[in-house]
C-alpha cells in the first residue's frame, strides 16, 4: 500500500530525510525503554509510554477481530487526550487507514468524511460535545453511511462494541486477534495510514494522504530547527488531526521519548497553568493562541521562564506580538512555511537572527526545491516574486484522496505542489506577503469562503451570499456573510446563525459579522465581485466598532 514508488523512497532514505521504522514501532520501543515515563499529560490526569502502547495494541486487535480489513478505512473522532494518539497507533498497527476527524466538526462534516472514505467504523467516545456518540451513528446509518461498527472508547481503552449494519445497534463481546495476526498487517513509514481534512475553496473538506515519513521528516527538522533534546516537555495545543498538531503532538514527541501537555478543548487559562505546572520547554500553537495568551492577565502572573521554543504558524504571525512574547517569556519564537498539503518550504532556526525569525518565515529548505509562478503560471523564481510558491520533497504529502479536480488544482502541470498564498524570496528567506485561495484563516483554522456560503444560502431568505474575511485583532481574521435578501424577508446575524445550528453546521463555520446588501456586487462575467464584496464587509465593521466605541 506504499504511496510513494520506490525510487523515491530509495532516494529520500539514502539522503537521511526519511527512514525505515514507522511511527508505531517508535512507539512499542519508547515504551520498552522508559515505561514509566510520562507520555501525555492532561489537566486531569497522566498516561506512561506503557498504557499509551498496551491501550494501542488493545485497540489494533479489536479491529482486526472485527474483521476489518487491511487498508479499510476507519473514523477516527477523539477529543485531544492520549486516545486519539493510541487510536492512530492502533490503526496503523492493525493496517487499516485512520480517518482523522475533529472532536468539534459539525454532523454534515462528519457525514461528508465517512462518505468520501467509506470508514466501516468510528472509534469516539460515549459522548461528545455533550450528546450521546451512538445517536451520531444512528443518524449516520440512516443516511445510508457504510459503518458497520461503533468502537467507544474511555481512559481505560476500549469499553464497548457495537455491530451497527442493521437497524438497531448490537453489542458484541471485544475480541482481540492474536499479536503475530495483527504484527503481518502493520503499515510501513510509506504507505497510506491516514487521511485528514482540510478546508479548501470548492466546499466541503477534502482528504489529504497522510503517511509517516513525511511527518517524521518533518519533525526531525523542527527539532534540529529548535535545538532540541530527550529532555523536553511539549505543550501541543492544536489537535492531533490535523497537520500542526500531528507533528508538534504526534510525531516530535514519539522521536524523543517526551512528555507532551494536551488539553481535551482548548482554553487559554489552562494553557497558562499547565506551562507553569509542568514547566513547559516547547509550546507549539497557532498565532491566535499566542496572541490569547499575552492578552491574558493571568500570563503575567504566572511564571512562563521554562520556556525554551515556540513553534508557532498557521497563518500570520504579527512581528510585533512575536517580538513581545520573546521579550516576556525568554523563549524564542520559531515558524515554518507551509500546510498540510506542502509540509513545509522554509523554515525558522534558533540561530536566526530576531528580525528574521519574526520577520520573515524562514530560510528555504533546499530539499523543497521551492519556485514561484505569477497569475499566468510563468516562472518568477529568479525575481524573487512576488508569486505563488511551488515545491516537491522530502516533506508533501501524496494528494488528495479520491479527488482529482482538487488534485489539478493543487498541482502544476509538471507536478510542483502549489500555494494559494503569494510570497516573495529575498536572501534565501521567504516571506508571505498576501493570498490567492479564496480562504479564511481564523485563529489558525483554514475556513472555506464557499463552504459558509453554501450553508448560508440555505437560508429562506437568503437570495444569494458573499463570504469573506475580516481583520480581527485577536483571531487574524473573523467570517463576514454579505448577503442579499428575498422580497419581503429580513434577517439578523442571531436568526443565521440559529438555522445554522439547526442544520448541525460546524460552529467554525458560522459567521460572526453579517452585512445585508440590496445586491451583491458582480464582476463583467456575472461572478460575485468578491473584492467589492469584501470592502463592504470591511465598511460595515469598520463602522460597527466606531458606533460601539461612542460615548
Amino acid at each position: 500500500m506504499s504511496l510513494i514508488d520506490p525510487d523515491t523512497v530509495g532516494r529520500y532514505v539514502k539522503s537521511g530525510w526519511w527512514g525505515t521504522v514507522p511511527l508505531h514501532r517508535l512507539v512499542r520501543e519508547q515504551a520498552a525503554r522508559t515505561p514509566e515515563r510520562d507520555a501525555y499529560i492532561t489537566p486531569a490526569g497522566r498516561t506512561s509510554w506503557a498504557t499509551y502502547d498496551s491501550v494501542a495494541d488493545e485497540l489494533a486487535g479489536t479491529m482486526v477481530a472485527l474483521g476489518l480489513g487491511v487498508g479499510d478505512r476507519v473514523a477516527v473522532q477523539l477529543p485531544d487526550t492520549f486516545l486519539v494518539h493510541a487510536a492512530l497507533v492502533a490503526t496503523s498497527r492493525a493496517g487499516v487507514v485512520a480517518v482523522g476527524i475533529g472532536a468539534r466538526a459539525g454532523d454534515r462534516e462528519i457525514a461528508h468524511l465517512v462518505r468520501k472514505t467509506g470508514a466501516r467504523a468510528l472509534i469516539t467516545l460515549d459522548a461528545l460535545g455533550g450528546r450521546s456518540s451512538s445517536v451520531l451513528v444512528r443518524e449516520l446509518r440512516d443516511l445510508g453511511l457504510p459503518l458497520d461498527f461503533h468502537v467507544v472508547m474511555s481512559e481505560r481503552g476500549t469499553e464497548s462494541i457495537f455491530d451497527v449494519s442493521g437497524r438497531t445497534a448490537v453489542p458484541l463481546a471485544p475480541g482481540r486477534a492474536d499479536p503475530a495476526d495483527v504484527d503481518g498487517r502493520s503499515f510501513g513509514p510509506d504507505d497510506l495510514s491516514m487521511l485528514n481534512s482540510t478546508s479548501g475553496t470548492t466546499g466541503l473538506p477534502k482528504c489529504v494522504t497522510q503517511f509517516d515519513n513525511r511527518w517524521m521528516a518533518f519533525s526531525r527538522l523542527a527539532i534540529d530547527a529548535g535545538g532540541l533534546g530527550d529532555d523536553e516537555v511539549f505543550f501541543g495545543a492544536v489537535p492531533a488531526p490535523f497537520g500542526f498538531g500531528l507533528w508538534t503532538s504526534h510525531y516530535a514527541p514519539a522521536l524523543l521519548g517526551a512528555p507532551t501537555v494536551v488539553l481535551p478543548k482548548f482554553d487559554v487559562q489552562n494553557m497558562i497553568r499547565m506551562i507553569e505546572r509542568e514547566r513547559v520547554t516547547v509550546l507549539c500553537c497557532v498565532s491566535t493562541q499566542f496572541r490569547m495568551l499575552l492578552n491574558s492577565p493571568l500570563a503575567e502572573q504566572a511564571d512562563l521562564s521554562s520556556l525554551r521554543v515556540m513553534f508557532t504558524g498557521g497563518e500570520a504571525v504579527p512581528a510585533d506580538r512575536a517580538a513581545e512574547f520573546e521579550d516576556r517569556t525568554g523563549a524564542k519564537v520559531l515558524q515554518f512555511f507551509g500546510s498540510n498539503e506542502s509540509g513545509a518550504f522554509s523554515v525558522t532556526r534558533i540561530e536566526d537572527p530576531v528580525e528574521k525569525r519574526i520577520e520573515t518565515s524562514g530560510r528555504l529548505i533546499p530539499e523543497m526545491e521551492v519556485r514561484l509562478f505569477d497569475e499566468d503560471g510563468r516562472d518568477v523564481t529568479a525575481t524573487g516574486g512576488p508569486g505563488r510558491p511551488a515545491g516537491r520533497g522530502p516533506l508533501t504529502c501524496a494528494g488528495y484522496y479520491d479527488d482529482d479536480a482538487a488534485n489539478a488544482q493543487l498541482y502544476t502541470e509538471d507536478g510542483w505542489m502549489l500555494m494559494g498564498d503569494l510570497v516573495t524570496i529575498e536572501d534565501g528567506y521567504l516571506t508571505p506577503v498576501g493570498r490567492t485561495s479564496d480562504i479564511i484563516i481564523r485563529g489558525g483554522k483554514n475556513i472555506s469562503a464557499p463552504q459558509v456560503e453554501q450553508e448560508v444560502e440555505t437560508h429562506p431568505a437568503v437570495d444569494l451570499a458573499g463570504v469573506v474575511a475580516v481583520p480581527d485583532p485577536v483571531f487574524g481574521e473573523r467570517v463576514c456573510a454579505v448577503v442579499s435578501l428575498r422580497p419581503g424577508r429580513e434577517l439578523t446575524l442571531a436568526d443565521l446563525v440559529e438555522h445554522l445550528s439547526a442544520r448541525r453546521v460546524s460552529k467554525e463555520l458560522f459567521p460572526e459579522h453579517l452585512v445585508v446588501a440590496d445586491e451583491l456586487p458582480r464582476s463583467s462575467g456575472g461572478k460575485l465581485a468578491k473584492g467589492d464584496i469584501r470592502a463592504l464587509a470591511l465598511a460595515s465593521v469598520v463602522e460597527a466598532t466606531v458606533r460601539a466605541s461612542a460615548p
